[in-house]
């Protein structure tokens, strides 16, 4: 048995921290978390359900060129969606590329400016924050 209880927080390396900001909370609709300390780099911390995305604005040792289109056979970050018809539809409106799930479950798969993948899964309301 692990001793793992729960996963605290997924970081993100980001260029551009306005133009991520734009992503993470105009399009997906994210909250700043005022709590973040400050450090010697600039970021920013969001709540999401019990966990957090913390986006680090430092460069990017990785390649973005060159990586998969669909997020799913990269590195990537799953997120619970709540209302995946809305979310997708904010998506369609700000004309960002995305692939559905190829398991045919109602998940899709965007990648943030930098490049980082996320898979956005629709799930039950029940017990979800």
């Amino acid at each position: 048995m692990s001793e793992l209880i729960s996963l605290l927080h997924a970081s993100l390396l980001v260029g551009d921290l306005a133009r991520s900001r734009t992503f993470y909370e105009g399009v997906l609709g994210l909250i700043p978390n005022p709590a973040r300390p400050a450090m010697n780099f600039d970021g920013v911390w969001y709540d999401v359900g019990a966990g957090q995305i913390h986006l680090i604005n430092l460069p990017n040792p990785d390649p973005v060129a060159g990586r998969p289109e669909h997020g799913g056979r990269d590195r990537h970050t799953a997120l619970g969606v709540r209302d995946f018809a809305t979310l997708q539809a904010r998506l369609d409106a700000a004309g960002l590329p995305y692939t559905r799930s190829r398991s045919g479950r109602a998940a899709l798969f965007v990648r943030d400016p930098d490049g980082n993948a996320l898979e956005l899964v629709e799930v039950a309301q029940a017990g979800v924050a």
